[in-house]
């Protein structure tokens, strides 16, 4: 690697001298701009709009459009004139903890090396670090621009982090961010047990820019010669039209298969999720419900009977003294009368 950049490190009283290196490279395959029956390369020419002649790069200022056609320009002394644009130091602002940073703010990163004898305060700032677990807030200025950053700890290296202004993140103004939209529990059930079907460590060395690879090797075999083949890929039924509950339903299907696991089926083997447990209970829930006026019906009959029964039983009491006067009339009647 080659240092893009010199200076030191200014924490309190002490300055601990560094050397800059871009922490990332790009791996896009580059190609030239050709003309397609030749394979020149294509040149582009600077010319002045105004007056139509090629201008050399010492001829090229800066301009900044103010509008209404009018061009400020700027030199390389008025650059000059600008405060921080060739100081050399990393002053550190203050330390805070690295959860307070939000991603969005990062940039671009670059390896620190210590300098000739800044190894030891080197050394005694990664370490500093590492013990309060906090990130330095730093200001640097590098191509003519001050910039704010963080300095942390990788890999036993100090790493500085550029970061972008707060005044540079844009506002989300998204017109659904104002509608009254409810998410069901059952939802939320179900969208928690996909999160969780699909957790595990992050590993970035698992994952591979497909893309590139094959137009790697599309262009290995322009060079030798061959006949490119690529393997078919099986296209993908175009997904019928399914409910959100369905969706997410088969998506932890598939990513509890896609680890081994069973997929929760209804009915069969597997661990119930929480959206299955709910729906469990509120079958059983309808069921009793369906259950219970059953039983209110039932217990109505019995009682309209025994109301009956009572109804019933002072009617056959009062016919029972009906008929025995009537048959001792009867028997009177009957019976033969006795000669004088």
């Amino acid at each position: 690697m080659r240092a893009i950049w010199k200076g030191a490190v200014s924490f309190g009283l002490v300055s601990i001298g560094v050397k800059l290196y871009s922490a990332t490279e790009e791996k896009d395959i580059r190609f030239h701009q050709v003309h397609r029956e030749d394979g020149g390369r294509i040149r582009y020419k600077r010319t002045c709009s105004v007056c139509g002649e090629e201008v050399t790069y010492d001829d090229i200022a800066k301009g900044y459009d103010i509008g209404g056609g009018e061009m400020v320009i700027l030199t390389d002394e008025d650059f000059a004139d600008l405060p921080l644009t060739s100081s050399r130091a990393i002053d550190v602002l203050e330390f805070v903890p690295a959860e307070q940073v939000d991603p969005i703010l990062y940039n671009k990163a670059y390896f620190l090396e210590p300098e000739g004898t800044a190894t030891k305060p080197y050394v005694l700032l990664r370490d500093a670090l590492i013990d309060s677990e906090r990130v330095a807030i730093v200001k640097v200025a590098l191509r003519q621009r001050e910039q704010l950053a963080t300095l942390r700890v990788r890999e036993g290296v100090l790493l500085l982090n550029t970061m972008l202004w707060p005044d540079e993140i844009r506002t989300p103004g998204f017109g659904f961010l104002d509608e009254d939209l409810k998410v069901r529990p059952p939802e939320l059930a179900m969208a928690s047990s996909l999160i969780d079907s699909m957790t595990g460590e992050f590993e970035p060395d698992v994952f591979t820019d497909d893309y590139r690879a094959a137009l790697q090797e599309v262009i290995d075999a322009k060079v030798e010669g061959r006949e490119v083949v690529q393997p078919e890929e099986a296209e993908e039924a175009p997904a019928a039209a399914v409910d959100l509950m369905a969706a997410l339903k088969a998506s932890v299907d598939r990513a509890r298969a896609a680890r081994g696991e069973q997929p929760a089926r209804g009915g069969g083997g597997g661990e119930p999720t929480p959206i299955s447990s709910a729906r469990s209970a509120q079958k059983a829930a309808e069921k009793k419900a369906a259950k219970a006026p059953a039983k209110k019906t039932t217990a109505k009959k019995t009682a309209e009977k025994k109301t009956a029964a009572k109804k019933a039983e002072p009617a056959k009491k009062t016919a029972a003294k009906k008929t025995e006067p009537a048959k001792k009339t009867a028997a009177r009647k009957t019976a033969p009368r006795k000669s004088a």
